[in-house]
């Protein structure tokens, strides 16, 4: 891995900012280019029993810290409660997925290290709004080594 030569600053309201692919805003604060592949760090905004379906990384550790909100986690067969303030991590290779519980959207941010996983968001980000094409979300995340392995915890495990 190339090393870092410099330092960066992301401020408030920089970033790229795309749909996610829960349905709300994400915005990349930190990518590939700026960390060196260290990490990426993305701002997301989950809407309202929103949620991905269950999956796992190969290459990705994942941290979420949640701003606001009530988020609920399944990690490796488990479901954990996380309200405004928690830390969620989850190594890379175990099975996970979690949904905003609450009636209003919720805030988190998500680190990944190694960086990587921006691209997948981009790339689901590009897809054409609506539901999104199993297929196509299928292949994005192959090619981000990503595979998904459930359904979302709203059907998994309903409230």
């Amino acid at each position: 891995m190339p090393r870092l030569t410099r330092a960066f600053v992301s401020l408030p309201g920089e970033g790229t900012t795309i749909r996610a692919p829960v349905g709300g805003p994400a915005t990349i604060r930190a990518r590939t280019e700026d960390t060196a592949g260290a990490l990426a760090l993305i701002d997301v905004t989950v809407p309202s029993k929103a949620g991905p379906a269950l999956h796992i990384h190969a290459r990705e550790d994942e941290l979420w810290v949640v701003l606001d909100g009530h988020l609920r986690f399944k990690a490796d067969g488990e479901i954990f409660q996380a309200p405004a303030g928690s830390i969620v991590f989850v190594p890379r290779g175990v099975p996970h997925c979690f949904q905003n519980t609450g009636e209003q959207a919720a805030h988190i941010l998500i680190l990944f290290t190694p960086s990587g996983m921006e691209r997948f968001f981009e790339e689901v980000a590009r897809l054409p709004p609506g539901p999104i094409d199993p297929d196509a979300r299928r292949r994005i995340a192959h090619s981000a080594w990503m595979e998904t392995v459930g359904p979302p915890l709203a059907e998994s495990d309903p409230l």
